[in-house]
């Protein structure tokens, strides 16, 4: 079966379950009498796509999951690689990243209220502090499992430390560094979408919860989906430029 079948056809039984048990008005231990049906929905989407607002929404959500996620990416891998490079980083920052990781980035909203003085900046926190935690541990776990050996045989050829750190140190890692990007993304997407919710002026979690406060359930998963595709599409990019930068790794193992 090709790969595109493979990807449609999960797509299209989820898509005919849903019209099922909402055509039906199925009423068991969830309830479906009240859920939109595919048809309601489509008709949405069909009158926000001639919507300059919803485009708008879109580029909103989308600019500032590429700010806050860009910025935790490059500072997760260069705080990550110092911490697993050094003992004394690792003395003096570690548990200042121990001690912030378990916060839930959302429960940072009233404080990024009171600190930044624009809301967009307020979000763009939000989604970087979300989406640092993950790059910087998965980097410093991959610092700390690469062989040994790597090193010592480029040191021994005569490898200078910016070399060694450039070529050997830094490629070896980028398996470990792509997961925790991968992990990232997602985790962007769920906090950008829930900060604009509850502080945002635009975006697309900002027009998910207004069409819950008008009653506009058909709004509600027209945002829901656009929510979905945007999240696979980023985690997609993310996914095949960590395949191009691993290219050098078997094809089973990247």
């Amino acid at each position: 079966m090709a790969a595109g079948a493979q990807t449609a056809l999960p797509l299209a039984a989820a898509l005919l379950v849903w019209y099922l048990l909402t055509a039906n008005g199925v009423v068991l231990w969830l309830r479906f009498d009240k859920v939109p049906g595919p048809a309601d929905v489509y008709d949405t989407l069909k009158g926000q796509l001639t919507s300059g607002s919803y485009y708008q929404d879109l580029l909103a959500s989308l600019r500032r999951i590429l700010l806050g996620f860009g910025l935790a990416a490059v500072s997760g891998v260069a705080i990550g690689m110092a911490i697993g490079r050094s003992r004394v980083v690792q003395a003096l920052v570690r548990p200042l990243i121990e001690v912030a990781r378990p916060i839930p980035a959302i429960a940072l909203v009233p404080l990024a209220i009171l600190v930044f003085p624009t809301g967009e900046q307020g979000i763009v926190f939000i989604t970087f502090f979300a989406a640092f935690f993950p790059v910087v541990v998965s980097t410093i776990h991959a610092m700390k499992t690469l062989p040994k050996v790597w090193e010592e045989a480029a040191r021994t050829m005569g490898a200078s430390r910016l070399s060694i750190l450039a070529h050997v140190v830094l490629p070896g890692a980028m398996p470990g560094i792509f997961s925790g990007l991968s992990v990232s993304m997602g985790v962007s997407w769920i906090c950008v979408i829930s900060a604009e919710m509850i502080s945002g002026q635009f975006g697309v979690g900002y027009y998910t919860w207004q069409s819950y406060g008008l009653l506009d359930y058909s709004g509600v998963v027209v945002g829901m989906l656009s929510i979905g595709i945007l999240g696979w599409g980023t985690a997609w990019l993310v996914e095949r430029l960590g395949s191009r930068i691993n290219r050098w790794l078997p094809r089973n193992a990247r």
